[in-house]
């Protein structure tokens, strides 16, 4: 049976060892705490460091035995690698550059080179426990090498990786010198999840611009398979909250927990105060100082509200040894402490300042108690604790105020939405929410209950399995129409047997690699060994049909003993005779459309145009990724109203727009020139969507062949240009007996 493996920096417990004993409490955080519910609910394995360093074998297979009860598998980790990987890399290089905070990130090879040492480990562990066809999820961003190196010694695992964190802009991540091998790592993924689709958006620009892979929508063309990218909104366990909220609430503030005296005393000795909560780990995205100052420009500007309103702001302790904290920590403490001495009086303090984590129990009372929710990072890639606030008010009354920055934000579209950089803006939102009818407060958090609910999770879990299912089943449908090795010997017996034969050869992109510029895909050395020999073969005819214009077709095989149909089919050289037209059409129409081309020319940098007999051709191969894209597209919208009602057609092939003669293409070409001639081995291969006229207009008996993983009408697949060449090679190549 097939097992879920979930794969993350941190188990979702940790070790601890006190009085040389063992034991396990729980983990802190977004991902340990939503997921957690979902891994003990199913069949999973959950794989990642125990949150101790221990320095034998003997405390190694003590720790395994005590995490194999939860479902658990270690991995060691030393101190060095902790300061380096985790500390390093992970949280003081991909973290500020993830999150827009260019000013704190640190390069440093040492970090780069332990991040990769983890992957390793992490993904031997993988490997080493993974069941044949097994699922394997990995989460964020301290893992994201772990994909690839899986996917290349493991290719029968289904491999998902999930964001938790923003995926910035192509401009902020190319500032980092391994972005190159962070996306290819990620891409090992069959499929990529993201929070939201702006994070989605970012990444598949990233990697268009720097790896020049295609995109088709949300699929990333990889040589050899698709890598599905989609947007899958994190959730809480909904129901695990709201009944801990029923739970509490249904006992007097007297009888609840008493593990924090000083919030009960502050909850009991304020009955009529209204309540701001704000709940975070320390953390410079969080935007926590700015959040101070525009609470302090409330009190300032809505003046009536002092002693009326108090802000509880709870801090989670996080990475409390780097400086960079310390110093964040010393400055909230000082505005803390700033506030309280403006606006305090004997019997109020506008700031109750917590510095601690806290259990569930009083994380719940908390929310329950709260009137308003304060949730204002600078950049946070979901914010779990805004949909947690409104999963606990069952009397449907509260007011979340949320920062834009947020993966939230786009879900809860009900809440009041600020930009927590503008002190302005947040301090009337306070002044909003505290002045919110009841009905107001009731609508707006039913519908977000009613969404969270909907949504938990277990949906949100389930539903990346099911779509990276999916995913697989869709790269299967493409493995099973693969060129094997079964298929290699029924074509070179088929082709060895025929009487008469004939092969049909697409150049770019299937003989040849693609070059940025046309010209520069020159026929090398072997390329002409291979074709030569397949055109010596008796009884069998060569035809390389392309959509490459005839001049050049002719400077490069004009002398060579097979047949040429260049410019999709407009003209035909049989072997050893001369060029023929085969559809005589005046040229006139180029003049027109020239200077609209040579405008996106001017308008596009690296982009050129070709000219043929029969067509213009608009190349962007070497243009930016996107601006090309978009160039496309209005020049295709330019180009149809141009030909309106003439003779004309666009063909959008690789990374050119090709405005040409209507009629004329590879397929119509093959059938005219297969017209009362009998052949009893027929094979054609191409890559590009040209290519379709060719296989769709062949016998139903011929051998088609697509090159590249784009969806085809072909028969079969095969990986790149390299596989052609050798296919070709094996069809020709003299067995031992002959």
């Amino acid at each position: 049976m097939r097992r879920l493996l979930i794969v993350s920096n941190r188990l979702p417990v940790k070790v601890q060892k006190s009085k040389n004993q063992f034991g396990i409490t729980p983990s802190a955080g977004g991902l340990a705490t939503g997921l957690k519910s979902y891994h003990k609910s199913h069949d999973s394995v959950w794989i990642g460091w125990p949150g101790i360093s221990v320095g034998s074998a003997k405390d190694e297979n003590t720790i395994k035995v005590l995490l194999e009860k939860e479902h658990c598998l270690p991995v060691f980790l030393d101190n060095k690698m902790i300061e380096n990987y985790y500390h390093g890399f992970s949280n003081a290089t991909i973290w500020p550059l993830f999150h827009y905070f260019t000013e704190y990130i640190i390069f440093r090879a040492t970090y780069w080179r332990a991040y990769k040492e983890v992957n390793l480990l992490f993904a031997d562990r993988i490997i080493k426990h993974a069941d044949k066809n097994d699922t394997v999820w990995i989460h964020d961003y301290q893992l994201m090498l772990v994909p690839d190196i899986i996917k290349e010694k493991r290719p029968d695992l289904r491999v998902g990786f999930f964001l938790h964190i923003p995926f910035p802009s192509f401009e902020v991540f190319r500032i980092l010198p391994w972005r190159e091998e962070i996306l290819k790592g990620v891409l090992g993924s069959d499929l990529i999840g993201f929070h939201t689709y702006d994070y989605a958006r970012h990444f598949i620009s990233s990697t268009k611009r720097l790896l020049g892979f295609d995109v088709n929508f949300n699929q990333i063309r990889l040589e050899k398979r698709h890598v599905y990218i989609d947007v899958f909104p994190m959730s809480i366990d909904y129901e695990k909250f709201q009944r801990k909220a029923y739970e509490i609430q249904s006992k007097p503030i007297q009888e609840r927990s008493k593990e924090h005296r000083d919030i009960d005393r502050f909850l009991l000795g304020s009955p009529n105060r209204k309540l701001i909560l704000s709940i975070d780990r320390l953390d410079y995205t969080k935007g926590l100082t700015v959040r101070l100052r525009a609470f302090r420009h409330f009190l300032r500007k809505y003046s009536g509200y002092r002693e009326q309103v108090s802000l509880i702001l709870l801090t989670v302790p996080s990475r409390v040894e780097v400086e960079q904290y310390q110093s964040l920590k010393s400055e909230i403490e000082e505005l803390v402490g700033s506030i309280n001495g403006e606006f305090g009086t004997l019997n109020w303090n506008p700031i109750i300042y917590f510095y601690r984590s806290l259990p569930f129990a009083n994380l719940i009372e908390l929310y329950c108690s709260a009137d308003i929710a304060l949730l204002t990072p600078l950049r946070d890639g979901m914010n779990l604790v805004a949909k947690e606030f409104i999963a606990t008010k069952t009397n449907h009354k509260g007011v979340l105020i949320l920062s834009d920055m947020t993966g939230a934000s786009k879900e809860l579209g009900e809440a009041i939405a600020v930009n927590p950089y503008n002190i302005e803006n947040v301090s009337d939102a306070i002044y909003e929410a505290l002045n919110m009818s009841d009905e107001e407060q009731q609508r707006s958090v039913s519908i977000m209950q009613e969404r969270i609910k909907r949504y938990d999770i277990y949906k949100w879990a389930s539903e990346f399995i099911e779509a990276l299912d999916k995913t697989k089943e869709k790269q299967a449908e493409y493995q099973a129409r693969i060129v094997s090795e079964d298929l290699i010997k029924t074509l070179k017996i088929e082709f060895a047997k025929a009487q008469s034969k004939i092969l049909f050869l697409d150049y770019d992109g299937t003989l040849q690699k693609f070059y940025d510029h046309p010209k520069a895909a020159i026929p090398d050395k072997e390329l002409y060994e291979i074709l030569d020999i397949i055109a010596s073969v008796q009884k069998a005819e060569l035809v390389l049909i392309s959509g490459r214009d005839k001049d050049t077709f002719n400077e490069w095989f004009g002398d060579q003993n097979y047949t040429l149909i260049a410019e999709h089919g407009a003209w035909i050289k049989p072997r050893n005779g001369r060029w023929k037209e085969r559809k005589s059409v005046h040229g006139e129409w180029k003049k027109n459309l020239i200077p609209v081309l040579e405008s996106y020319v001017d308008r596009t940098p690296g982009s050129l145009i070709e000219e043929k007999t029969h067509s213009l051709v608009w190349h962007y191969r070497k243009a930016d990724i996107e601006l090309g894209a978009l160039r496309a597209l209005e020049l295709q919208d330019d180009i149809s109203n141009i030909i309106l009602n003439q003779d004309l057609e666009i063909l959008e092939g690789n990374k050119v727009m090709e405005i040409k003669v209507t009629g004329i293409n590879k397929g119509n070409a093959a059938f005219e020139y297969l017209q009362n001639r009998n052949f009893d081995f027929i094979m054609a291969i191409g890559d590009d969507w040209t290519d379709e006229y060719l296989f769709q207009e062949l016998p139903k008996s011929a051998y088609t062949i697509k090159v590249g993983t784009d969806k085809s009408i072909a028969k079969y697949y095969v990986d790149n240009y390299r596989d052609v060449r050798e296919l070709l090679k094996t069809l020709t190549k003299k067995t031992n007996n002959g």
